[in-house]
């Protein structure tokens, strides 16, 4: 491990893995704040289930754009550099809502302040995301290839355990503390990004971006003059000096001018560089984009979020009201969560990468039909009759979920790392990401609108066990469209 850690250190340098590990585990520690927002928009907002849902998803539609950020990150350089001024210009927006919010109380209790507050957030962090998964690729790129799966594993390594402290520190917070300290005790993770960011050097896309003082013409004044022409003028007059000084501004002025084309020359040949990069990185996209492998999967993972009302935010109400689970519990079920996470990460890899992804999809989506039954038998309160308690209902619940949910995420996410063209690394991977978390943003719409028609709310949960049908059912619906999928297409290959 030692060894290892030091292979990687010789390879990527310290300031480039320490960024690397801070932005991931920055993600997964957000569980620590955000468990913070659903007890804001729950018990001081006093928000119903579908509008607490829907505040959320607003603020989440930043991770459905990251196509965007991918896209100018690539082709639009700032002072000569493509990644470290947009993580920082990202870190600052995923860091000034929360000192906003923990200092001024009438923006954290307003839903509308409290939205676009959130969602300036996300956007902040979603950006940094597609900037980071960039700067993997470009570093593991040619002769560090071979160091991709390593960097991969320490990028989920850090998030997993970024969530794992924020989901144990996050349930303990809020026992203990107000939700506008939590807040402001979050500011501190994105402020030490914000710092680690300058840590790291970036080599200029091009030198010549800049015009440089000899190509603006410093040795001359306004009038083109040299300072020794000017003094010769204001203490000698004669015809021949004048002759000189004439000939002299005539060849300053040249200089300047030819000095003001060239610049002008410099900054349209700019502008034209970033518009043939974005057209040619559009074009590459477009043209990734129509192979059959990356269309057909990421239309039908697309069609499994749209077909699956969400009802997480209901479940939580009705923990936390009817069930009366505490903030600490629901902390750990997320820990849960997790390790949920990281076991079906390794079972993936050890035993099913190699398998059919209709095979893989197929019994995903039969698993995840079985798991809310288990919701069923937690809601008719069936688990009682046989002396099971609700936290463990609620436990294995939560950890079954990720796992399985992770059996139809590492396919798609292992084959669109192996299809990044150069160039533009960050805008096909942050495409196959933002088909998930669009798809999910209007799964949790999907989910709203449920929980509205059904009447759903705070204390009022009569309807639940037929919403929760309703979402086995729509399970199944995507089922049909499996011929999407390559036949022949495995997590490993295309």
């Amino acid at each position: 491990m030692k060894a290892w850690a030091k292979q990687l250190k010789r390879s990527f340098g310290a300031s480039f893995l320490w960024l690397v590990c801070l932005i991931y585990f920055t993600q997964g520690f957000r569980s620590f704040v955000w468990t913070a927002v659903s007890y804001q928009l729950k018990d001081k907002l006093k928000l119903s289930p579908s509008a607490s849902q829907f505040v959320s998803s607003v603020a989440f539609f930043p991770w459905s754009i990251k196509p965007l950020y991918g896209i100018v990150s690539d082709c639009i350089s700032i002072r000569g550099r493509k990644r470290i001024p947009y993580l920082i210009i990202a870190t600052i927006l995923s860091l000034v809502p929360w000192p906003i919010l923990g200092l001024n109380a009438t923006f954290r209790n307003s839903s509308w302040h409290l939205m676009v507050l959130l969602t300036a957030q996300n956007l902040g962090t979603a950006m940094a995301d597609v900037v980071v998964d960039a700067m993997i690729a470009e570093a593991v790129r040619s002769e560090k290839a071979s160091f991709a799966g390593d960097l991969q594993s320490l990028s989920w390594f850090s998030m997993a355990l970024g969530g794992i402290c924020g989901s144990l520190l996050g349930g303990y917070a809020l026992s203990n503390l107000p939700i506008d300290k939590i807040f402001l005790l979050f500011t501190v993770l994105p402020a030490i990004q914000l710092f680690s960011c300058v840590l790291v050097e970036e080599t200029p896309v091009s030198s010549g971006d800049v015009p440089t003082s000899e190509d603006l013409g410093d040795s001359h004044d306004m009038n083109g003059n040299s300072p020794s022409d000017e003094d010769s003028y204001s203490t000698r007059k004669s015809s021949s000096t004048i002759s000189k000084r004439k000939k002299s501004k005539k060849r300053g002025k040249k200089k300047r001018f030819s000095n003001k084309s060239q610049f002008v020359e410099k900054e349209n040949a700019g502008r034209l560089s970033w518009y043939y990069s974005l057209k040619s990185a559009t074009y590459s996209l477009l043209q990734a984009f129509r192979k059959p492998i990356i269309l057909r999967p990421m239309a039908w993972f697309f069609l499994a979020h749209i077909t699956f009302p969400n009802l997480s935010t209901v479940m939580f109400y009705y923990q936390t009201e009817f069930l009366n689970l505490d903030a600490a519990f629901l902390g750990t079920t997320r820990v849960i969560g997790w390790l949920g996470l990281m076991l079906g990460t390794f079972v993936y890899n050890r035993h099913l990468k190699t398998m059919k992804l209709r095979t893989i999809l197929l019994y995903t989506h039969i698993g995840l039909s079985l798991l809310s039954l288990l919701d069923i038998v937690l809601v008719s309160r069936m688990n009682l009759a046989y002396g099971i308690t609700d936290k463990h209902m609620v436990l294995v619940g939560s950890a079954l979920a990720d796992a399985i949910n992770q059996f139809k995420f590492m396919p798609f996410l292992i084959l669109s790392g192996q299809l990044c063209p150069p160039g533009i690394e960050g805008t096909l991977f942050a495409l196959f990401m933002s088909i998930n978390n669009f798809g999910s943003t209007v799964g949790s719409f999907v989910g709203a609108g449920l929980a509205s028609f059904l009447n759903l709310s705070s204390g009022s949960f009569d309807n639940l066990l037929l919403g929760i049908a309703i979402q086995v059912a729509c399970i199944y619906i995507p089922v049909l469209f499996l011929f999407l999928i390559p036949k022949e297409a495995t997590g490993v290959s295309a």
